[in-house]
């Protein structure tokens, strides 16, 4: 079932709140509708365009590529481990390890030690060393876990990266850049659009917000892998209009507008500062 992206489940998820004024980029003025009670406001008319392309552009990539999923902040964590997993694509949910795509190699070899470990531990061959080594291998086998667990399955450099929180994970966007790398990411008030190659202007703080753009894009990596064939239309909730027809039924209202109605409830849910 295709996750529905349309000015409703935006605003149920809370994605067009941004952070305090006081806090932005500049560069974000075109992604912004306005300001309410100290907090700017996204404009989801914005999101839901760039969420269009972001969805068509992962779709090809997992055609017959690998999208590396990151987000280490808390809020990210569960919502980016579940998307990869359903998406059958790797990630990085705990510590991005400086030197992951400049330094792969070195990575890969961590990750191989890390699956002979477990085979270790399968086999019973752990069980025969000694105590104390047993506990210095046990040690070393749970770090790998946590920090690569989820790339296990990166043979080689991924074809693009999608990347929760610009900011938090400003290293692994430098990584891919300066191996010209894409980077799709969620760009909230206080992100440089410039810095990514396809941002969704959205909340990237609230677990609800995040969550609902894991799953679009573990959407698009299922339809473009085959494994479940979602149309951009139906992503977005709506039939495809034709072409005298607008993309946002008379029904429902304009995103910007909408937007601007639960904006009285801004101070309470929007991105925190800490």
């Amino acid at each position: 079932m295709a996750t529905k992206i349309n000015v409703h489940t935006l605003l149920e998820a809370g994605c067009h709140f941004g952070h305090q004024t006081r806090r932005w980029d500049p560069k974000m003025k075109p992604y912004i509708f306005g300001e309410r009670n100290g907090i700017y406001i996204l404009d989801l008319k914005q999101t839901i365009i760039n969420a269009d392309q972001a969805y068509s552009f992962v779709k090809r990539v997992a055609k017959s590529g690998k999208l590396l999923i990151v987000g280490t902040k808390k809020q990210a964590q569960e919502a980016v481990r579940t998307a990869a997993e359903r998406a059958g694509m790797p990630y990085i949910n705990q510590r991005w390890l400086g030197g992951m795509l400049t330094n792969f190699m070195t990575i890969r070899s961590r990750i191989d030690r890390m699956e002979e470990l477990e085979t270790m531990v399968e086999d019973g061959r752990m069980a025969v060393l000694p105590k104390k080594e047993q506990a210095v291998l046990g040690k070393q086998l749970s770090k790998l876990q946590t920090n690569l667990g989820g790339a296990r399955d990166l043979k080689g450099l991924p074809q693009a990266l999608f990347v929760i929180d610009t900011k938090r994970e400003e290293n692994a966007i430098r990584e891919a850049r300066r191996l010209n790398i894409p980077v799709v990411a969620l760009i909230d008030t206080n992100s440089d659009p410039d810095e990514v190659t396809y941002g969704i202007p959205c909340n990237d703080d609230a677990i609800s917000s995040i969550t609902l753009m894991c799953e679009l894009i573990a959407d698009a990596c299922q339809a473009g892998s085959g494994k479940e064939e979602i149309s951009e239309s139906e992503m977005m909730g709506e039939p495809a209009p034709s072409a005298s027809e607008p993309s946002t039924p008379a029904s429902a209202p304009e995103p910007a507008a909408a937007a601007s109605a639960a904006a009285p409830e801004a101070a309470d849910a929007a991105s925190p500062d800490a």
